[in-house]
């Protein structure tokens, strides 16, 4: 996200959480998720929201034609209201903000996971007890990519803490201790 959608993002989506609020955090963790699996899995529609020659009032319709049944009322009047205050081309940044807002708020730390190998479920199950112990929070959501550049070991990221357990990360550290070039 740059920082022009940064500054236009923050006050939608702190306003929607706030709008929000009387239902519950897993209702509008729902609905943000809803919106952003929707906006993640269909370009035409990214596109049709920017898109500034397509009228509100087409930009309305489609909405609430794809999201009547699948989202709460609150959620779908304010991107509604995005529509009619032009914001609507910004909806995924808002949508990414409102959702780092509300797992704030409901005590869920999203962590980025970088391996070189898949997790058994134990092992996910370790590393998310880890992390509740780590971070405080009550619930982890853990991102796992695969990345096999890092030989072996995992790379994990909370916030904006990373941790680097890779052989890939040792073996930079190693060689900056030696005032040998970076990898």
């Amino acid at each position: 996200m740059n920082s022009k959608n940064v500054k236009i993002a923050q006050p939608y989506a702190e306003a929607f959480l706030e709008l929000a609020n009387k239902e519950s955090l897993d209702t509008v963790i729902n609905d943000l998720t809803c919106l952003n699996n929707t906006l993640a899995n269909s370009q035409d529609f990214k596109r049709l929201l920017a898109n500034p020659l397509i009228s509100i009032d087409a930009k309305k319709g489609i909405i609430k034609s794809i999201f009547t049944d699948k989202i709460a009322n609150k959620t779908l009047n304010f991107l509604l209201v995005l529509c009619d205050r032009g914001r609507i081309g910004y909806l995924e940044s808002i949508i990414t903000k409102a959702i780092e807002l509300a797992y704030r708020a409901a005590s869920i730390e999203m962590v980025k996971v970088t391996a070189a190998s898949s997790f058994t479920s134990a092992q996910q199950e370790a590393l998310v007890n880890k992390l509740k112990k780590l971070t405080g929070a009550t619930q982890i959501k853990l991102e796992i990519n695969i990345d096999t550049n890092l030989i072996g070991g995992f790379i994990i990221q909370v916030g904006s803490r990373v941790i680097d357990t890779s052989i890939q990360g040792q073996l930079r550290q190693l060689s900056s201790y030696l005032g040998a070039p970076t990898l």
